[in-house]
């Protein structure tokens, strides 16, 4: 975008336009309406002074009395009622439909004629009995000439009116604004892990909280994510060196009985390996904000089904307790699968004899809690157990074939479905994993 366009679409620009629209439009509807009105002012100001003539005049007839005009600028008549003028003068220029607003006491403003003219008349009785129209009108002299004069100044005190405005506007969003560039300016010169500075005004002041809040989650995210690739990268080179060595002592030393066993390693790494990058592919999704579509799963047949993949020849029995309803969860299959598979896979690593998966629902809420004999966790581990590549025993878990990911990805998908997990202590003296999850109506 140009820095004309920029310059084009500025709020200061923009606001000043709106403003500046807004109080012509108005201030010019004021001069047309005030134009009016000054029409409608000389009509009063000579109703003002025609109602004393025509009360004069209504008297005279009355008492049979000849009519004297009150004012050389007034016309006064005397009509029939069927408008013939009797007091010997020429017609009066008032129309049948004129005549019939006189004899119902209505003003009667005639602005067709040169100059306009402003009627008021009634009906009066004669000392013979007859009925007579008294008529008293003037003449509206500059009644158009006001009103253009008065319409051409007000045009022009609007004129000013709006520039004044429109100024003012301008300076009163540049100074409103002047806070906001040295936001501006603030944000383009901050240094890492610093903030911005709060402005004392009360709008400001929270646009510019929020933007620290913005670059406080921004830090964090950074942060985690150097932490995540430094760790994935040092997960990584652990089996791939393995690989890379095994493969070389097998080319140096090409012994079938020893080939065998280096393929056994090596198929070993590369299975640790798989299982490292598909936790990874599987947290970036996540963080990414990916969802399977979620169907009704039920935890007591997924149960039973993880016990069956997950138990291992020669080491420690699953027992699997299941409802005797169905305890549902609105969640994906595989979600579902991932989270049993790896608390089981974690609890059979480390137990010694027996693991208890329980499958119970309380109220709302569906739990899947693993028992295990093992060693247990200690305390000072259990807030930091489901961080990513976090081990309690690093040797060990690398022994046995753990990533570190395991529980990471067991947290991810149980909090992003609305679940809670929960570690403590198993009743056979081992750890206890609990899965919180809402059930199905």
């Amino acid at each position: 975008m140009s820095r004309r366009t920029r310059r084009r679409r500025s709020l200061r620009r923009r606001i000043t336009l709106l403003a500046t629209a807004v109080t012509a439009v108005v201030l010019v509807g004021l001069a047309l309406l005030s134009s009016r009105l000054i029409g409608s002012l000389l009509v009063s100001s000579a109703d003002d002074e025609l109602a004393p003539a025509l009360s004069s005049a209504v008297a005279a007839v009355s008492a049979g009395d000849p009519v004297v005009p009150a004012s050389p600028n007034f016309q006064t008549r005397v009509l029939d009622t069927a408008g013939t003028a009797v007091d010997g003068g020429p017609p009066p220029l008032l129309s049948a439909a004129d005549l019939r607003r006189v004899k119902a006491a209505l003003p009667v403003s005639r602005l067709e004629d040169s100059p306009p003219t402003r009627w008021l008349g009634t009906v009066a009785t004669a000392p013979d009995g007859a009925q007579r129209v008294v008529v008293v009108g003037t003449g509206l002299v500059g009644f158009y000439p006001a009103q253009g004069a008065a319409l051409r100044w007000l045009l022009v005190a609007a004129g000013i009116a709006v520039a004044a405005a429109a100024a003012a506007t301008w300076f009163a969003v540049r100074s409103a604004m002047r806070p906001v560039g040295r936001l501006r300016t603030a944000a383009a010169a901050l240094a890492p892990g610093k903030r911005l500075p709060l402005p004392e005004a009360t709008e400001l002041h929270a646009l510019a909280g929020a933007l620290n809040d913005l670059l406080a989650r921004r830090d964090e995210a950074a942060d985690r994510l150097r932490r995540f690739t430094g760790d994935a990268a040092h997960e990584l080179r652990s089996p791939v060196a393995s690989i890379r060595v095994q493969a070389e002592v097998a080319v140096e030393h090409p012994d079938p009985s020893l080939s065998q066993e280096v393929l056994a390693d090596v198929a070993a790494e590369s299975r640790r390996l798989s299982a490292l990058v598909d936790g990874l592919l599987t947290l970036a999704r996540s963080d990414a904000g990916e969802l399977p579509r979620a169907t009704s799963v039920d935890l007591g047949v997924a149960a039973a089904d993880a016990a069956t993949r997950c138990r291992v020849e020669d080491g420690p029995r699953i027992v699997v307790h299941q409802p005797p309803s169905s305890c549902s969860v609105h969640a994906a299959p595989s979600e579902v699968d991932l989270v049993l598979d790896n608390l089981l896979r974690n609890a059979v690593r480390h137990a010694r004899a027996q693991v208890v998966l329980t499958v119970l629902r309380v109220g709302r809420v569906v739990r899947v809690v693993v028992d295990d004999d093992g060693h247990g966790i200690a305390e000072e581990h259990r807030a930091k157990v489901f961080d990513r590549f976090y081990r309690v025993q690093d040797d060990r878990a690398r022994s046995s074939g753990g990533t570190g990911l395991g529980l990471a990805l067991v947290a991810e998908v149980v909090r992003r479905r609305g679940g809670v997990v929960r570690v403590g202590e198993s009743p056979e003296g081992g750890a206890r994993f609990q899965v919180s999850w809402w059930a199905v109506r």
